[in-house]
């Protein structure tokens, strides 16, 4: 068994998952998508494990509601981008576009959540590429191709060929959190690591990123509120 289903209003589905670090059970409601995850160590009993997720059907609804609810892009609403509240417009043409702090998007109720993500990757891609380059050069290395994702489990990565993967996501951030993200990833062609040669790394091209790290802790989830797509 995978995954377990719990009677009830509304009805829960956990995933049960072995792991070998797992010293004991935990449940874990994610705040992105309220996936729910019993991790149970590898020796556990299953039985074990089931029992645990009914006494805690309780605590696992308390913490779904209190998820933030998703948003989707619409003619009327608004959405983030470079740190601000932009309201989306019904405007003309096919794509969505940028003006006077207005984000323009023709009128096809279905097609106005792909239109804004079309339009917030391209902004990414920019801005992102802008940002790495800018900090491969302060340190004098090369990069390899720069790729965007809509990852939940990381903002960005660093390969050790130089390939660079960010979440787009980042675009609807305030700027100095994308550049941070940048400098972070860039600073990897020096040192693969999280050692304190690179924080000084980081610190050295990037001297505000606790700030910016912090912004991420408090507010990053609230990226991950936006649907785009069913």
């Amino acid at each position: 068994m995978d995954r377990l289903l719990l009677p009830g209003e509304p009805q829960l589905e956990v995933t049960l998952r072995r792991s070998a670090q797992a010293k004991r059970l935990s449940l874990r409601v994610s705040r992105l998508d309220g996936r729910v995850t019993l991790t149970m160590p590898k020796r556990a009993k299953e039985r074990e494990a089931i029992a645990f997720a009914y006494e805690k059907a309780d605590w696992i609804r308390g913490h779904l509601v209190a998820r933030p609810e998703n948003l989707v892009p619409e003619i009327g609403g608004w959405v983030w981008f470079r740190g601000a509240k932009i309201p989306i417009v019904e405007g003309r043409g096919r794509a969505a576009k940028f003006v006077d702090g207005v984000i323009y998007v023709p009128m096809e109720s279905q097609k106005v959540p792909i239109r804004v993500a079309s339009f917030l990757k391209l902004a990414a891609r920019v801005d992102l590429t802008e940002a790495s380059e800018g900090f491969a050069h302060d340190l004098g290395v090369s990069l390899g191709r720069i790729s965007l994702r809509d990852t939940r489990s990381r903002w960005g990565s660093c390969a050790h060929d130089g390939k660079l993967m960010y979440s787009w996501r980042l675009v609807m951030a305030p700027p100095y959190v994308l550049r941070y993200v940048a400098a972070h990833e860039v600073a990897h062609r020096l040192e693969m690591n999280h050692s304190a040669d690179f924080w000084a790394v980081v610190e050295r091209i990037f001297p505000d990123h606790k700030d910016a790290r912090n912004w991420l802790r408090v507010h990053g989830e609230e990226l991950h509120q936006f649907r785009f797509t069913d």
